[in-house]
């Protein structure tokens, strides 16, 4: 697999030459995925580091070392001179600059302004020919230099101004990647089906079918088992009414069960051939993560009884990973499966494929993933048997260079918000970040769009049929 020879540019960080080298134990893949891949490796490490900055367990850690955050340090002293923080802030914020919420503030402002510096050096970048994609493909570790050097600018950075300026940015950028989440998710569900259902036409085998229809079972059961939890753990208080999120279960029950009858109606589906109840099941999923993400959101403790209550554990049990809630780790793995998809899929016609203005690519088949590339007829010497990595972007790029970096960078601020969780980090009761109005409304907004963008996709070849959609 490619994801192989990703390690193994890592491990050279020079060039595209060099990757070549360093994949001589690699299957063969296409330069255009190696180089996704390598990016996408590079964003996953840095939300590893924010992660473990964040973690309170981590900060307490480092909190118990004698000349990091005690009052007469002089780490502490440096960093106020530094800073210029005034005297009347705390030890505790000034040591949250080294590791905390402010220091993934400037961690994820160093990696957006790698990502948007790359999106706008890629521009109009149409081919390999172009020198510019010397840069895109190699280079690695000069580019990883450039990353670190930048992440350390960040932290020098003054204290105060930069954080509530930053956090509007980051708002902003953190909403326009859940629009891409959403598309990435929704696109990843009708591949899926296609997929399945093309295989199982062609082998004419009941295998195919099984698969299909127990895999669209337990999305199900997983969803209704979801609706039920949030009802009974979430709706029904004795010391409160939570009548909001009733009408939020309710209505997303409603709108999942909309969409999956939608989805096998006759008129769907002759305009929409490949749609079925699988594509369905993973919205209805993905629906209720986000209702539960959004309700754990909700700074009414009467109507949010946090996971401790939840599982019945005594007070002061840790249930939480590194002392990160549960919502954000999943939060963070849909974060990281939509990057890493983003990454290897390519189509001509997928949604992916239209998003990063691609669509008029004729080398590729319709919703391929690219984990298996064997051989390839735009390798130059047309035998890629000998050659781990080649070039497969002479005539024409595999993806908009420009918009995969800018998705990075927007991704970079969602890690930002979803780990701070929406709110100011210049806070003193970091308590008051685990929940908030924002954060909620945030959240399910965004399973209503999801709800929505799906019966788009659904209804936008019986509406404009003048149109060519598949």
């Amino acid at each position: 697999m490619c994801i192989g020879c990703g390690l193994a540019s890592l491990a050279c960080c020079i060039s595209s030459a060099a990757c070549s080298c360093c994949c001589a134990a690699c299957p063969s893949c296409k330069n255009s995925t190696s180089t996704r891949l390598m990016y996408g490796i590079l964003f996953v490490i840095g939300a590893i580091v924010c992660i473990l900055m964040v973690a309170p367990s981590v900060q307490t850690s480092l909190a118990s070392i004698p000349f990091l955050c005690a009052e007469d340090s002089s780490l502490v002293a440096t960093l106020k001179k530094l800073f210029d923080i005034p005297d009347t802030i705390d030890t505790k914020q000034v040591c949250s600059l080294v590791v905390g919420y402010q220091a993934v503030y400037r961690v994820c402002f160093g990696m957006t302004c790698f990502f948007v510096l790359l999106a706008v050096i890629m521009l109009c970048v149409r081919s390999s020919k172009d020198p510019r994609s010397g840069i895109q493909n190699g280079f690695w570790f000069f580019k990883v230099l450039i990353l670190i050097g930048i992440i350390v600018g960040a932290f020098f950075i003054p204290f105060g101004t930069f954080e509530k300026v930053w956090r509007i940015f980051g708002m902003i950028g953190s909403f326009c990647f859940i629009l891409i989440q959403l598309i990435l998710i929704i696109d990843f569900a009708h591949s899926w089906s296609e997929s399945w259902k093309a295989k199982m036409d062609d082998s004419e085998s009941k295998g195919w079918f099984c698969a299909l229809m127990t895999s669209t079972i337990f999305l199900y059961m997983v969803a209704i088992t979801g609706i039920v939890l949030c009802f009974v753990f979430y709706a029904i208080q004795p010391a409160a009414t939570c009548g909001l999120h009733k009408f939020f279960i309710s209505f997303n029950l409603v709108a999942c069960v909309g969409i999956t009858v939608l989805s096998v109606l006759p008129f769907i589906q002759e305009y929409v051939p490949h749609s079925g109840i699988l594509q369905p099941s993973v919205i209805s999923v993905y629906t209720v993560y986000l209702l539960w993400s959004a309700m754990s959101s909700n700074p009414d403790d009467k109507c949010n009884p946090g996971l401790e209550q939840i599982l019945k554990l005594s007070n002061g049990t840790d249930v939480s990973p590194l002392g990160i809630s549960g919502e954000d780790w999943v939060g963070m793995i849909v974060l990281l499966f939509c990057v890493i998809y983003a990454s290897i899929r390519t189509a001509s016609t997928s949604n992916v494929g239209k998003l990063t203005g691609n669509n008029d690519m004729a080398d590729y088949g319709s919703g391929e993933v690219l984990i298996d590339e064997g051989k390839d007829s735009s390798s130059p010497s047309g035998d890629v048997e000998d050659q781990k990595v080649w070039d497969d972007e002479e005539d024409s790029v595999s993806y908009s260079y420009s918009f995969f970096h800018f998705m990075l960078a927007l991704a970079s601020c969602y890690i930002m918000m979803t780990l701070t969780n929406w709110f100011d980090p210049n806070l003193e009761d970091k308590e008051s970040l685990l929940a908030g109005v924002g954060a909620m409304w945030v959240k399910i907004i965004s399973s209503w769009v999801c709800l929505g963008l799906f019966v788009w996709t659904l209804l936008a070849p019986l509406i404009l049929k003048e149109r060519d959609f598949s």
